[in-house]
């Protein structure tokens, strides 16, 4: 997939790959020690790798990442993952207001239908109009991996 091919990319380029969870709260499903809560088998983080655990729907509010991101002097983010709607799109805008660069390769986020949009369209309005030129570069994950390698 392109999710493991960037984040094998990144590894072998010694850039840091970061994981954020969401914690739904307690009977949602999507809570610490529900199966809906685990990082897929095949995404799984090193021990060394930093994790960090959400309960609103941006990775950068109250987690301490949005903190670690300025301590680091970071200017370039790739931002995969669930859901393209709620919280791909928060962070996405979250990191734009940061002054970060940010990049979503192709194909690396999904969602699920809505009742205005079924999740194919939801992912075209946000991955081909309402992030592109606005607040993130959309591009293939081939040339997100160039970039990688050129860091």
């Amino acid at each position: 997939s392109g999710v493991k091919l960037l984040i094998e990319t990144a590894r072998k380029n010694n850039i840091e790959v970061i994981y954020v969870q969401h914690d739904n709260g307690v009977g949602s499903g999507f809570s610490r020690n529900d199966d809906g809560f685990e990082i897929n088998k095949e995404f799984y983080p090193h021990e060394t790798e930093r994790r960090y655990i959400k309960t609103v729907i941006s990775a950068f509010c109250g987690t301490g990442l949005r903190e670690y991101i300025e301590d680091i002097n970071e200017d370039t983010i790739v931002i995969v993952g669930l859901l393209t709607n709620f919280c791909m799109d928060a962070t996405i805008k979250s990191a734009f207001e940061m002054g970060l660069k940010v990049i979503i390769p192709e194909g690396t986020n999904t969602t699920f239908d809505n009742p205005y949009m079924d999740k194919e369209k939801t992912y075209k309005y946000y991955n081909e109009f309402m992030w592109p030129g606005r607040f993130a570069e959309c591009i293939s994950v081939e040339e997100t991996i160039q970039k990688m390698k050129k860091r």
